[in-house]
C-alpha cells in the first residue's frame, strides 16, 4: 500500500500597481461587509485606497431582483490615489442579478468569479436571463470562475447546529475568504473583527470563522487559478492612519471643533439616507460631552439646534435634500437672529424621493437661494473623505466668528467612500476664538452692535442681568434691538447681513491651482469630483496638453482670487453631479462662458469621462456624450 503526498498548486505571482474590486450580490448578501473588511484589511497592509459603497435604493426589494443589488468597490494601489477605479479589474458577483447589473462595467479580460450554485432557473427568470450565461459563451471574453460557493461553503459548515439560512447568509465570508487569498491579504484583521463583533454569538462566530478559511483554502489548493496578484504597500509621509470614511470624518471634525473651541456640541437630527451615519457616529460620543437629539421630524431637529444655539452652545443640524428643503424656514431664522449654526447637508439624488442611497450634487442653488427674501449663508464643502474632518472645524470657525449660519456640503458619494487618514496632531489643528457678551455698566446693551472688522453681532447667552434683548423672526432695530418696521433699518441691516457673509472671503484661503498658472483650460468644480476632476487634468498633462485643475470648498463667498484666475484661462469646464448649478453660478458672477459638464446618474464621474470632455472642450474630438451601462432595468414595485 502506497501514501501519496498531496502538494499544494504553483501559483505564479504577479505584481499590480493597482487593482479594483468590486464585490456585489443581493442586498441580503452582505456585500457592504465584505467589502469593508476586505477594505481593512488592506488598510492594515499598508495600500492606498479609496472605495465606493453602493446600496439598493429599494427597501426589501425582492430577493434576487435588479433593484436589489448591492455592491461595493474599492480599488487600491502603492501609489497615490483618488478615485475608487473608473472601472473593476475583478468583479464578484453572487447571483444572476449581480451579474447583470455589473458586467457591463468588466472589461474584456477581467477576472469574473460567481456562485454557480445561485445560477438556477428561478433567480436566472428572476434577472431577465432568457438562457445561463455561465454556459451560453456569452462570458467568453473575461476570466470566468463559476465557484460553487453555496455548497462549497455548507461543506465547510458540515456538523454545526445552525439552520440552512445561517449557514447561506455566511458563504460571504468564504467569498472574502478567497479573494483575500487571490490578492495576498492576510486573514488576521477580519479574524480579529469576527471575534469582537460576534462575541456574544459563538455559533455565528464559528460559521463565519470556517467560511473564511473554508474560501481562502479553497484558493490556495485549487487548481483552478493559475496566478495569484500582489500590490506592494504604498509610500506614505509617516504618522498614524486609520481608514474612515466622510460620514465618520465628519462626526470627529464637529467633535473636535468642540474641543478646540471648548463649546459642548449639540446635534439634533432627524434621520434620513445618507446623513443617518452622522447621527450614528455622534451618538457614541457622549463621554466628550456631545449631546445628540434624534428628533421627531426635520423641522424640530433644527429648531432645538437653533434653541442650542441661543443657549451658548455648538448648534449642529444634518439632513439629505428633502430634508433641506423643510429646514428652509428654521435656518432664515437663524439668518434674522444671527445666531452660529450649521447645517450638515450630505446630498443625494432628487427630486423628492428621487434614488435616496444615491449621489448627487443638486442642492447647490438651494443652499444659495432656497430661502424667503435675501437671507445670505456661508457654505463650504469638502473634497475627499479625510477632507471632511478639517472642513467641519472649518464651519464652525466661521460660525462662530461670524455669528453666521454655515452650510456644510457633502455627499453621499463622499459620506459613504472611505480612504486612509493621516490623524492629526491635535496641536496642528486651526483654534477657533469666540467669545460671548459680557454686561457694560451704565451702558444700554445694543445686541446689533457689529464688530468692525467682522460685522458679526454680540452672542448674547440669556439669563444674564445686563444682556436681556428680543429675539426672533421679526427686523430688529440695529441701534436698539428692538422690533424695527423702519424702512431705512430694514434696508441697512438686510445690506449688513450680506456684507457679514461677503466679507468672509478675506478670511478663507485662495483657491490654489493646479497645473500651469494660465493656459487653454481650467478644469473648476467642488465636493466629490475632486478625484476624477485632479486625476483626468493630470492625465491631460502628461499627455502635452495645457489643462489646470482646482477645487472650491468655498461656495458662499468665493474665495476672492476666483475672479482672476478665471481670466488666466481660455476655457473653463465645469463638471457636476448636477445639471449645471455651480456653471450658473460662476457665469452670473464673472461672465465667464464656462462649460458645463454634467453627469445625473447617481454615481461619481470617471476618470475617462473627464478627459473626453476635455478633449472636446481643446477641439481634439467631437461631442463627448457620457454612456450609461444597462444597470438595474426598471421592475414593478413600490417606492422605497
Amino acid at each position: 500500500m502506497t501514501t501519496e503526498t498531496l502538494s499544494k498548486p504553483e501559483h505564479a505571482v504577479e505584481e499590480r500597481d493597482r487593482v479594483t474590486i468590486r464585490f456585489a450580490g443581493d442586498s441580503g448578501d452582505g456585500m457592504q461587509l465584505t467589502g469593508t473588511q476586505f477594505t481593512k484589511t488592506t488598510a492594515v497592509f499598508g495600500n492606498d485606497i479609496a472605495t465606493l459603497p453602493d446600496y439598493p435604493a429599494e427597501i426589501r426589494a425582492p430577493t434576487g431582483s435588479l433593484p436589489g443589488v448591492s455592491g461595493f468597490q474599492i480599488s487600491f494601489s502603492s501609489d497615490d490615489i483618488r478615485t475608487p477605479g473608473d472601472q473593476p479589474d475583478a468583479l464578484v458577483a453572487m447571483n444572476p442579478a449581480a451579474l447583470k447589473v455589473n458586467i457591463g462595467d468588466l472589461p474584456a479580460g477581467g477576472l469574473l468569479i460567481v456562485d454557480a450554485d445561485e445560477f438556477n432557473s428561478n433567480n436566472l427568470k428572476k434577472a431577465g436571463y432568457e438562457t445561463n450565461p455561465l454556459e451560453d459563451g456569452s462570458l467568453k471574453a473575461y476570466q470566468l470562475h463559476a465557484i460553487e460557493i453555496t455548497r462549497q461553503n455548507e461543506l465547510a459548515l458540515e456538523g454545526m447546529s445552525i439552520n440552512a439560512a445561517q449557514k447561506f447568509k455566511s458563504r460571504n465570508f468564504y467569498a472574502l475568504g478567497l479573494v483575500l487569498w487571490l490578492y495576498g491579504r492576510p486573514l488576521d484583521t477580519t479574524i480579529r473583527w469576527a471575534t469582537q463583533r460576534f462575541a456574544r454569538t459563538p455559533d455565528t462566530l464559528e460559521a463565519n470563522l470556517r467560511a473564511l478559511r473554508a474560501g481562502h483554502a479553497f484558493g490556495e489548493t485549487t487548481e483552478m487559478f493559475h496566478q495569484r496578484y500582489e500590490v506592494p504597500a504604498a509610500h506614505v509621509a509617516p504618522g498614524t492612519y486609520r481608514h474612515i470614511s466622510g460620514n465618520e470624518a465628519t462626526a470627529l471634525g464637529f467633535l473636535a471643533a468642540s474641543v478646540l473651541s471648548g463649546l459642548p456640541l449639540f446635534y439634533g437630527s432627524y434621520p434620513i439616507t445618507p446623513a443617518s451615519d452622522v447621527l450614528h457616529e455622534l451618538s457614541k460620543l457622549k463621554n466628550f460631552g456631545v449631546k445628540t437629539f434624534q428628533a421627531e421630524d426635520e423641522i424640530a431637529g433644527i429648531g432645538a439646534a437653533i434653541g442650542a444655539s441661543y443657549g451658548g452652545h455648538l448648534a449642529l443640524t444634518g439632513t439629505s435634500g428633502p430634508g433641506l428643503a423643510l429646514k428652509s424656514e428654521a435656518l432664515n431664522l437663524a439668518v434674522m437672529t444671527e445666531l452660529p449654526l450649521v447645517l450638515i447637508d450630505v446630498q443625494r439624488a432628487g427630486p423628492s424621493t428621487g434614488m435616496p442611497t444615491k449621489t448627487e450634487q443638486a442642492d447647490l442653488l438651494q443652499a444659495m437661494f432656497g430661502r424667503n427674501s435675501d437671507s445670505p449663508v456661508a457654505i463650504v464643502a469638502p473634497s475627499t473623505p479625510t477632507d471632511c474632518f478639517f472642513m467641519a472645524i472649518e464651519a464652525f470657525r466661521i460660525a462662530l466668528k461670524y455669528m453666521v449660519p454655515v452650510i456644510y456640503m457633502s455627499d453621499g458619494y463622499l459620506g459613504n467612500g472611505s480612504e486612509p487618514w493621516l490623524i492629526p496632531d491635535i496641536a496642528d489643528l486651526p483654534k477657533i476664538e469666540w467669545s460671548y457678551a459680557r454686561p457694560h455698566d451704565g451702558t444700554q446693551f445694543n445686541p446689533y452692535e457689529r464688530d468692525p472688522v467682522t460685522l458679526a453681532r454680540p452672542w448674547a447667552v440669556p439669563g444674564q442681568p445686563g444682556l436681556e434683548h428680543r429675539i426672533g423672526g421679526i427686523e430688529k432695530s440695529g441701534q436698539n434691538g428692538n422690533i424695527s418696521y423702519d424702512p431705512r433699518n430694514h434696508h441697512e441691516m438686510t445690506l449688513a447681513r450680506a456684507a457679514r457673509v461677503a466679507g468672509i472671503a478675506n478670511d478663507i484661503p485662495l483657491l490654489e491651482v493646479q497645473g500651469p498658472e494660465s493656459g487653454d483650460l481650467l478644469v473648476l468644480g467642488w465636493g466629490g469630483t475632486y478625484g476624477a476632476i485632479t486625476s483626468a487634468a493630470e492625465a491631460a498633462r502628461r499627455e502635452g496638453k495645457s489643462v489646470a485643475s482646482a477645487q472650491l470648498k468655498y461656495l458662499n463667498p468665493f474665495p476672492r482670487n476666483l475672479g482672476e484666475v478665471l481670466s488666466h484661462y481660455k476655457h473653463v469646464l465645469v463638471p457636476e453631479l448636477n445639471n449645471g448649478q455651480l456653471s450658473l453660478l460662476v457665469r452670473a458672477k464673472f461672465l465667464v462662458d464656462a462649460v458645463p459638464f454634467n453627469k445625473i446618474a447617481g454615481q461619481p464621474f470617471k476618470i475617462r469621462e473627464i478627459q473626453q470632455k476635455i478633449d472636446e472642450v481643446l477641439g481634439l474630438r467631437g461631442p463627448y456624450t457620457i454612456e450609461f451601462g444597462p444597470g438595474a432595468a426598471p421592475q414593478p414595485g413600490g417606492d422605497s
